[in-house]
């Protein structure tokens, strides 16, 4: 039996009081443990920012990677092991931004992975310049005029690219991350969950107040069907008053990347014996990476 205490770790968070992390670190935690999965079957990977610290505050295989790379490194790592569960955990700056075109091609490949991004709408490890899903004329440090740039629209350009499970949660809706992160776990293949994460150091204006007035649970839409394409794309592009949560699209499965790798059939690499190799390309091997 999986519990969530089996992913605590000694080390304590030193994110700011009342930052929506904590939220999120804490469904990771019971999204696991519901699904049974034990810390040993997983690998959580990172990227820069103050919510990729997150695996040092859990009691789990994690690998901190260097900005904008995680996705890379984490489809490197389920191509080598297959049988492991692969989550990225990464902000809106590091998946949206400087690893935008990993991000994509991860989509597009259907890589076996869980994408969990911390979406604040803004740079908040550097003190609050405007990331690429802030709002036009959001006004900071490096934009005191107001931002120019026009916001990434992650939920529409996943579809876009192929995905075929696209949802959106929030830390204030706790339960409904926890399934939300459960099902991203058992979909086959990539499986976006973008996270409305409050920061109330640095976007005060985009924290607890302001989405807890608009945010509401697809779920509970009637007549909303996830399974349609075209129904989910207007969804993705709802923003103002009323902000969906929940599965925007949930298409149906196709094959993932290393479904369709020949190497891969006969199980993992991990688990592959060596006999087709000679003893001198073993040796290089070993003196290469050892």
């Amino acid at each position: 039996m999986v519990t969530r205490k089996d992913f605590d770790s000694p080390e304590s968070p030193t994110w700011c009081t009342g930052c929506g992390n904590y939220g999120i670190l804490n469904a990771i935690k019971m999204a696991l443990a519901e699904q049974t999965i034990a810390p040993h079957e997983l690998v959580i990977f990172t990227g820069i920012g103050c919510g990729s610290k997150l695996p040092h505050y859990m009691k789990v295989n994690g690998f901190h990677t260097i900005h904008g790379r995680a996705l890379a490194v984490a489809t490197g790592a389920r191509l080598a092991n297959h049988g492991l569960k692969i989550v990225t955990v990464h902000g809106d700056g590091d998946g949206y931004g400087m690893g935008l075109g990993h991000w994509l091609h991860a989509v597009r490949r259907n890589i076996g992975l869980v994408d969990i991004v911390q979406d604040n709408r803004v740079y908040g490890l550097t003190k609050g310049q405007y990331s690429p899903t802030s709002d036009l004329g959001m006004r900071t440090p490096t934009s005191p005029e107001g931002a120019i740039d026009r916001p990434v629209q992650p939920l529409s350009l996943a579809i876009a690219a192929g995905a075929t499970f696209v949802a959106r949660g929030y830390p204030g809706e706790l339960h409904h991350l926890v399934w939300l992160i459960g099902e991203a776990l058992q979909h086959p293949g990539y499986a976006l969950v973008d996270v409305l994460q409050p920061c109330v150091s640095f976007n005060r204006a985009s924290a607890y107040d302001f989405y807890s007035d608009r945010v509401y649970k697809l779920e509970d839409e009637e007549g909303y069907d996830s399974q349609d394409r075209t129904a989910a794309w207007v969804k993705a592009q709802e923003w103002g008053e009323r902000i969906p949560i929940g599965i925007v699209y949930r298409g149906e499965p196709v094959p993932t990347y290393e479904e369709q790798v020949p190497a891969l059939k006969v199980g993992p690499l991990v688990q592959q014996p060596l006999e087709k190799l000679r003893p001198d390309q073993v040796k290089a091997l070993q003196a290469e990476v050892i």
